[in-house]
């Protein structure tokens, strides 16, 4: 994986889609301001407003064009409700058959852009935070169904699809596994969105694989759900 603050680097790899900085035989367009003609804002301080930022500028982006996509992870959550307690980064979720034309659509605004080792997602980098654009959510491709039953919420004063409860809860729960079981994370998550959630369907989808059910364990015990 190669980048550099000035321009996107892309990594080829097999069994992802081809990613290209510019079109074959063309210059790479120099970054630009990602807000257009405006002077680039200023940032505040507090990482939870700039998570936000993030996502309402990536989201605006790939709205005008038309992509299919929906907000996930922890700013899905906050859409829906929850805490305004970001995790580090932020997520949308695409179909992996979009993921080439996605990483021109946000190149072309001037965003860093690049494929990192992991296959199932491809990064950006927006006014400075991580943004995660996956195509594979819990080992499974990211659908148009899923995508389909998105609602298209304000996030912070712009709109866009995020996921609907139920599917960002079974993204979370279903990721679950012995290397990756940060219950603390997912607990507040669930607690906030608790009534607008399908818990049989997400229980039903996840299994009986043992992390996902002891979340389910520790929710009961909680009166979550």
């Amino acid at each position: 994986m190669t980048q550099n603050g000035d321009d996107a680097t892309l990594v080829r790899r097999p069994g992802i889609p081809d990613l290209r900085s510019a079109p074959d035989g063309a210059e790479p367009a120099p970054p630009q301001d990602p807000q257009a003609d405006q002077p680039l804002q200023e940032l505040p301080q507090d990482r939870n407003q700039a998570l936000l930022e993030a996502a309402k500028q990536v989201g605006a982006l790939l709205k005008r064009e038309g992509h299919l996509f929906a907000l996930a992870g922890s700013v899905a959550a906050y859409a829906h409700g929850g805490e305004k307690n970001l995790q580090h980064d932020v997520d949308f979720a695409i179909r992996p058959e979009d993921a080439e034309a996605v990483a021109a659509t946000l190149h072309e605004a001037g965003l860093t852009v690049y494929t990192p080792p992991e296959d199932w997602l491809i990064k950006a980098t927006c006014f400075g935070q991580p943004v995660d654009i996956i195509f594979e959510l819990a080992h499974r491709p990211v659908g148009a169904d899923m995508l389909e039953r998105a609602q298209e919420l304000s996030v912070d004063s712009v709109r866009m699809p995020v996921l609907a409860p139920t599917d960002l809860l079974w993204s979370l729960t279903a990721a679950f596994s012995e290397h990756h079981c940060d219950f603390g994370a997912a607990l507040p998550i669930a607690r906030a969105l608790r009534e607008k959630v399908d818990w049989e369907k997400v229980r039903r989808e996840c299994g009986d694989e043992p992390m996902p059910a002891a979340f389910f364990f520790l929710l009961e015990r909680l009166n979550v759900i």
